[in-house]
């Protein structure tokens, strides 16, 4: 329930209630390949009560408790992009994929696009990470994570206590509190 007993919180649950623990999160250190980052989203499943999600963010360290930033999924797509295409204006991309192929060189293209793909696996995380915008304290309100997420359009937040990082907060956790409120 979003409301909690009046017994000294404010009446309302709080981050730690609610988040994703440190040690149940996926992560990657910043010097990671790509193929690594892939490798942890595709075989990570989160677990917050008896809900089941696939992760859509890794959280990234440089060290062992020095959040670098996180990346996406779309971040790692974006960064298997081959060469080839990226160095093209983005009118080329579309057109690249917008015309009839003789069969006969469509492996030809296959084996260039792969090859490309499985040569940008090989970056390292750092060049597709986006660094962290806000953190949320464990001990605040989650009125006060709706209105950082929605003000700065985040699906994630990582959650901090003196100074650390200690958890994240999914924007589908806290959807699910704000429907247990409404029910």
């Amino acid at each position: 329930m979003f409301i909690s007993p009046p017994d000294g919180t404010g009446g309302l649950k709080r981050v730690r209630e609610i988040m994703v623990p440190l040690e149940a999160y996926p992560r990657i250190g910043i010097d990671q390949p790509l193929r690594e980052a892939v490798a942890v989203i595709e075989k990570v499943e989160l677990e917050v009560g008896l809900r089941r999600s696939l992760p859509r963010v890794i959280l990234v360290f440089d060290g062992e408790r020095d959040l670098a930033g996180l990346v996406r999924r779309r971040d790692i797509m974006r960064g298997l992009e081959p060469n080839f295409l990226v160095s093209q204006p983005m009118e080329y991309q579309k057109k690249a994929f917008d015309v009839a192929v003789d069969p006969n060189l469509a492996v030809f293209s296959y084996d260039r696009i792969l090859k490309g793909v499985r040569d940008q696996a090989d970056r390292p995380v750092r060049d597709v990470l986006q660094p962290i915008k806000i953190t949320i304290e464990a001990d605040d309100h989650l009125m006060k994570a709706v209105q950082e997420m929605v003000n700065n359009n985040l699906a994630m937040i990582p959650v901090v206590e003196a100074g650390e990082v200690v958890g994240v907060l999914r924007s589908v956790d806290l959807f699910h509190e704000l429907a247990q409120l409404l029910d």
